[in-house]
């Protein structure tokens, strides 16, 4: 097969500093990269133990897309547990974890961007 893997999905920011911030020290992440690439700042993250990293980067003409649901699912061994270590580091939910079908939890990043967590 010709593809591999997924290197990176992107997240929309209007501010690198204030994600970079929530990724790596209430999310956990660690920086790969963080340079400049022509006139863009160009930030990857790590996930530790997984494969795909997240790219804190908006492209040029998909600003509206900043504040969003995002097409992709973080996964996690304890949806109950995680809930409760990020919700002490300041982490906004839009409530508490369901169990049906499965154990998961909506969170958002300072930029309004949704994310679906989960322990399926």
């Amino acid at each position: 097969m010709m593809l591999r893997k997924l290197n990176y999905v992107g997240i929309p920011t209007r501010d690198q500093d204030r994600s970079l911030t929530f990724w790596t020290e209430a999310m956990g992440c660690i920086i790969a990269t963080d340079r400049l690439v022509g006139t863009k700042r160009w930030i990857e993250l790590t996930i530790p133990g997984a494969q795909t990293g997240l790219l804190l980067l908006t492209p040029e003409g998909h600003e509206d897309r900043v504040g969003a649901f995002f097409n992709g699912y973080f996964g996690c061994d304890d949806v109950q547990y995680t809930y409760e270590k990020l919700l002490a580091r300041g982490v906004e939910f839009l409530g508490p974890p369901e169990k049906r079908p499965f154990p998961h939890v909506y969170f958002k990043d300072p930029d309004g961007n949704t994310f679906f967590l989960s322990s399926r």
